[in-house]
């Protein structure tokens, strides 16, 4: 399992899976208002497909959308097609 790090500033951020300092995988979001999160890209550099780098951000984004207590909005169709076979995330849409 890899390392999913988080970047915010004011109005968006991102996750993303760095190794040997190149990131190989990112997700970014924008902020909707103080109680929600929109994804809207998800990008994994060739190479890493397979290696569930994807989900693994998706995860991440539940995790941070339930400490802070806000909702996500999966515009982006990976992180949508993530959350439509994830049960168990469908607390945070």
């Amino acid at each position: 399992m890899a390392n999913v790090q988080l970047h915010l500033t004011e109005k968006n951020g991102y996750f993303f899976i760095e190794d040997q300092g190149i990131i190989q995988a990112q997700m970014t979001f924008i902020f909707a208002g103080p109680e929600r999160i929109i994804i809207d890209h998800t990008e994994v550099q060739p190479g890493n497909e397979g290696k569930g780098y994807g989900k693994q951000m998706v995860s991440a984004a539940v995790d941070y959308a339930r400490e802070k207590h806000i909702k996500i909005l999966p515009l982006c169709p990976f992180a949508k097609s993530v959350f439509d076979r994830t049960p168990e995330f469908r607390d945070v849409l």
